[in-house]
């Protein structure tokens, strides 16, 4: 089974380039951030004659996460992550795929830092922390994927010493990600490349993805479960030299039988 993510920056604006990725890359499942696009304004016609049934959890302007599935039935868990019931960000999405758990996640930017939307970043991912800790204890098998908005390491930015002060790589983010890790999951894109230069994102200005200044952002955490059965993980980094693309690259992994 192939299954990816993605930060398409704008489902509608982007469709052309999700449907070509869609058909050259075939994959079997696919998690999407930041759709951009109330429920309303989702092209689900579209996206179904692609050949994928798809659960979505749109937002006017910003946000919006979904998971695509070929040929597993989808069964909805939540799209809420328990902790903070005023929070009407759409960042969360939690699926069965047969016995497979995923998570869709799309944690927030946290920019500038410090500040009330560096706070709401931190207490987000403490509260990813709480329900990533219990679904672990259910024994399940269970992958969090998505735009994690975190650079873990220096080996994951080009020149770390420019995003010191930034939220995708302040310490405390950082620290609170080796947290999450700590219970138990497995960085797979690292796990399988530990000495690489990987990078999932390339800001569209100062021609950064023909410099290959990049960062790796997009992550597929897997429970222990899963990790011998994981034997590729890898990103489409030519994705994003496409015309109109996301300033993300997609990533994907496949899981043997």
């Amino acid at each position: 089974m192939k299954i990816a993510t993605y930060n398409v920056n704008g489902i509608n604006a982007r469709l052309p380039v999700l449907l070509r990725w869609l058909q050259e890359s075939k994959p079997d499942v696919v998690c999407l951030q930041e759709l951009k696009s109330p429920n309303e304004k989702f092209p689900l016609a579209a996206i179904e004659q692609a050949g994928y049934q798809v659960v979505f959890h749109g937002q006017k302007r910003w946000n919006g996460v979904a998971i695509l599935s070929r040929y597993i039935p989808i069964k909805e868990h939540s799209r809420i992550l328990a902790g903070e019931e005023e929070d009407e960000q759409s960042r969360y999405l939690e699926v069965s795929l047969g016995e497979l758990v995923l998570v869709c996640l799309y944690l927030p930017n946290g920019n500038p830092a410090p500040g009330p939307k560096f706070d709401y970043k931190l207490r987000w991912i403490k509260r990813l922390i709480t329900r990533a800790q219990t679904l672990l204890q259910t024994n399940q098998q269970v992958i969090l994927a998505g735009d994690f908005n975190v650079i873990p390491t220096n080996r994951d930015v080009y020149k770390p010493e420019r995003w010191v002060d930034d939220a995708l790589f302040r310490v405390e983010v950082r620290d609170l990600f080796f947290q999450l890790l700590d219970q138990g999951w497995t960085d797979m894109l690292r796990h399988l490349h530990p000495d690489q230069t990987i990078y999932t994102f390339w800001d569209y200005f100062r021609n950064a993805y023909g410099r290959n200044a990049g960062l790796r952002i997009d992550h597929f955490l897997v429970s222990p479960e899963l990790v011998s059965r994981i034997k590729a993980a890898e990103v489409d980094q030519h994705v994003r030299g496409w015309e109109k693309t996301s300033d993300h690259a997609p990533v994907w992994i496949h899981l043997n039988p």
